[in-house]
């Protein structure tokens, strides 16, 4: 199953968080600190994070925003804080679900599954996406797919990179980009309208299909990809706050 990685200083509800995800299978680091936490999360290949927002010392918006920084992985973060603002915060910094506490097991356990089920849609749509590619780019010869082929756009460029829309691909110099479909297109996207904010919501409806319910963060998890695979140029795309994303027209 998953391994999470359970952050929260109270050892009671920390001991019976532990033993719930234990019963459905799943495998548990604990860590009571934040800087503790930081290290398994360096340490292991982690699935999903339960994070307290009130950690002694560093609290627990900061670790939040460090892991965003450097992982993927999903956040549930809790909090006794209930204001509108403190939730706000919480998702503003990487968080991709928020329950305050107190919190009964049944609910955060319920969120922990819809969370997983969320990643495994999520990697189970890429795969198809690739397989699509694939069909698309090695199937027979058909007027369809001749005229795909046919269909040539421009080149995008700034400075080093360059992305080619009749060869679906995108690169920095010489050095072609490892993209997904979705990465590609979110890419694609945002390159040829530099200086216009998009919206999650937008990003969503016209790239995945879907609308954005507020606490989705397929759109950031991209991002994130996006701006690591880009290197020094992932600075091109900044973030709009409150709103979402944007292709800068200057490094």
């Amino acid at each position: 199953m998953a391994l999470v990685l359970l952050v929260e200083d109270e050892a009671n509800f920390s001991s019976l968080v532990r033993k719930s995800l234990e019963a459905e299978g799943h495998s548990v680091l604990q860590a009571f600190t934040g800087p503790d936490g930081l290290t398994l999360a360096e340490q292991n290949r982690l699935d999903l994070v339960i994070l307290d927002g009130m950690l002694p010392g560093m609290d627990g918006l900061t670790v939040c925003r460090m892991l965003r920084n450097s992982y993927l992985v999903p956040i549930l973060m809790l909090t006794a804080r209930s204001e509108e603002i403190d939730r706000v915060l919480g998702l503003e910094v990487g968080a991709d679900e928020y329950l305050v506490k107190p919190v009964s097991l049944r609910e955060l356990m319920a969120r922990v599954r819809a969370m997983l089920r969320r990643v495994e849609m999520d990697m189970q749509a890429a795969r198809n996406e690739r397989v699509k590619v694939s069909s698309v780019a090695t199937g027979p010869e058909t007027p369809a797919n001749s005229q795909i082929m046919e269909q040539t756009e421009p080149a995008i460029e700034f400075g080093d990179f360059r992305l080619v829309p009749s060869e679906r691909q995108a690169f920095i110099g010489d050095e072609e980009l490892d993209l997904t479909p979705k990465e590609y297109e979110l890419l694609k996207l945002m390159s040829a309208n530099p200086g216009r904010a998009f919206s999650r919501d937008f990003l969503l409806e016209h790239i995945w299909g879907y609308e954005y319910d507020g606490f989705d963060r397929t759109v950031d998890t991209h991002i994130l990809r996006l701006r690591k695979k880009l290197g020094p140029l992932g600075d091109r795309i900044s973030t709009v706050w409150g709103v979402g994303y944007r292709f800068a027209r200057e490094a």
